[in-house]
């Protein structure tokens, strides 16, 4: 067929009529009120400056001049559709004129109306024809119709948009060349003639059923994946961790995607149920890009969890698994934009509610964004790593895991202590696991009854004894008399021991320490006690030793 139907004209007819009794009784109302609004009003102020007038079909962009034809012509108003053409036609010339250029566009237009320009000026393509803009380019059989809106300035009222006269020119040619495919004809009236949101039946049907039903087909040849991912050189463009069954779903998606296109592309489906599918094709082609990025971020997570396990920098991990966050929020975010983007929104206002949102999330989780910056500190500058032994504040244990929020230490009682990140950030962290060597240093007391000659020899044998043992520093020994205590002749033993770990630290200076008695013995004196010693006066030294046995006793008198 290459005409509409009988039905379809007749429809068209009664929607004529009906859009002129409206019309009039819109005339009648204005007319009715025009006297009321001429009157003069004592209180109105005089208008400083006469608005700009617009444009009653509303036709000053190409974008609005175009949706508003095939607005006015699918709700069957040509009269008010051949508005936007620029013809000398007149009468039902040109209404036969406009529906023959609305059954065009509608079954072999673009469906990416979102393209066209929304500007008064138009998108200015060619400057020496600035008031004309090719919206679209109609492919036909052994040629092609450039869709061409040219401006047009009136004698009154603002510029607007009509269809050019070189595009009408041909249409009436490109009419009895498509094909009105009537699905009327073929399918029955339960799924052509209901409609949900402009959109025929059976189309929805197809949506929920018919893809569903591609999707499950495809998983047949999921085998076929496989070998094919495993040849020599196909699997260099897989990232680590990614296989064919991963990516499964996404790449049936982009072939659903692409069947689409190619069926919008062969097919003379309405504007309406074309723009449908292409919409349908955009929103799973992202989606597939999205799933397939999305497991991406999974396998490279893995893959540097792996590296950094083996490397020995668990402390690493929180800081991937929120890098891994943060590209998968990326790449959501820059899907929804494209999707809004593709289906003609501005995502200008997209981004300007993200900043705003942004601010008040900063502003509400301040403390616990403090926590993930510190903790993002102490993973970069490795100022405390998994495995330390430390001190923060009051507390001392075994580190046990940083997350972003808090650091987890194992005290010394076995618990579990959480530290927030800001605030270990802000203190003094002494890392006793760090050290290189650890510091041994006692004061050895001698009695007071010790002589000079046994004092030497207790020093030097000290001195000999740390010498020969091979876990101390030989540079670092010191051993010296340096004081005459309350009640002992001190000397002071220091020395560095080269240790794997505090328990085998105890270890050598419990060797040590015994060795320096053994000295003390060898010498022929002894260690002195906390004593004193109290004197009478007119009493003689048998009396005070009578009175105070403890105290001479203590003296080693």
């Amino acid at each position: 067929m290459r005409r509409t139907s009988n039905t379809m004209t007749r429809s068209l007819s009664r929607l004529h009529r009906w859009n002129r009794a409206v019309g009039w009784l819109a005339a009648v109302a204005v007319l009715g009120a025009a006297p009321l609004a001429a009157q003069p009003t004592a209180t109105a102020p005089p208008a400083a400056q006469a608005e700009t007038p617009k444009d009653p079909l509303g036709r000053e962009t190409p974008r609005a001049s175009l949706l508003g034809f095939m607005r006015a012509a699918r709700q069957g108003n040509v009269e008010l559709a051949s508005g936007y053409l620029n013809t000398t036609l007149q009468g039902r010339q040109a209404e036969e004129l406009a529906r023959q250029l609305y059954v065009v566009l509608d079954s072999r237009l673009p469906a990416r109306i979102d393209e066209i320009s929304d500007r008064p000026e138009g998108r200015v393509d060619n400057p020496f024809r600035p008031d004309q803009e090719v919206v679209a380019t109609i492919t036909m059989t052994d040629w092609s119709i450039e869709v061409v809106l040219e401006r047009v300035r009136p004698p009154q009222g603002p510029a607007i948009w009509l269809f050019a006269r070189r595009t009408l020119d041909v249409i009436p040619d490109a009419y009895y060349e498509v094909d009105v495919f009537s699905l009327e004809q073929h399918l029955p009236a339960l799924l052509v003639k209901p409609r949900i949101a402009g959109i025929r039946l059976f189309n929805w049907l197809a949506l929920f059923l018919v893809v569903p039903l591609a999707y499950r087909l495809m998983g047949v040849f999921h085998a076929l994946w496989v070998p094919l991912a495993r040849r020599k050189g196909l699997g260099r463009l897989i990232p680590p961790g990614v296989g064919p069954e991963r990516l499964a779903g996404a790449v049936r998606f982009i072939v659903i995607a692409l069947v689409i296109r190619w069926l919008i592309a062969k097919s003379d489906l309405p504007l309406l149920e074309r723009q449908f599918w292409w919409a349908l094709s955009v929103l799973f082609a992202i989606g597939a890009a999205t799933w397939l990025l999305l497991h991406v971020n999974a396998a490279l997570e893995r893959y540097v969890r792996q590296k950094l396990h083996s490397s020995r920098q668990a402390e690493v991990a929180s800081l991937v698994r929120v890098a891994r966050w943060f590209a998968d929020a990326l790449v959501i975010l820059i899907a929804l934009l494209v999707m809004i983007r593709r289906l003609g929104g501005d995502p200008t206002a997209a981004l300007a509610g993200l900043g705003i949102g942004g601010i008040a999330v900063a502003l509400a989780a301040q403390k616990t964004l403090e926590n993930v910056i510190g903790g993002l500190s102490l993973i970069f500058d490795r100022a405390v790593c998994v495995g330390d032994f430390l001190k923060v504040g009051d507390a001392t244990g075994t580190v046990d895991s940083i997350g972003l929020r808090s650091t987890r230490i194992r005290t010394l009682d076995r618990t579990i202590l959480s530290v927030p990140n800001g605030q270990i950030a802000n203190v003094s962290v002494e890392t006793i696991s760090s050290r290189d060597m650890f510091w041994f240093r006692h004061v050895v007391g001698l009695r007071y009854e010790t002589t000079p000659t046994q004092l030497r020899a207790v020093v030097g044998g000290i001195v000999r004894q740390l010498g020969g043992h091979p876990a101390v520093d030989p540079e670092s020994i010191r051993a010296k008399f340096f004081r005459l205590g309350p009640s002992s002749l001190d000397i002071e033993v220091v020395a560095y021991i080269v240790a794997k770990d505090w328990g085998q630290f105890l270890e050598i200076q419990q060797e040590l320490l015994l060795g320096i008695m053994d000295v003390v013995e060898q010498a022929d004196t002894a260690i002195a006690l906390p004593s004193q010693t109290l004197h009478l006066a007119g009493a003689s030294p048998l009396a005070a030793a009578a009175l105070h046995p403890a105290g001479r006793r203590a003296d080693g008198a």
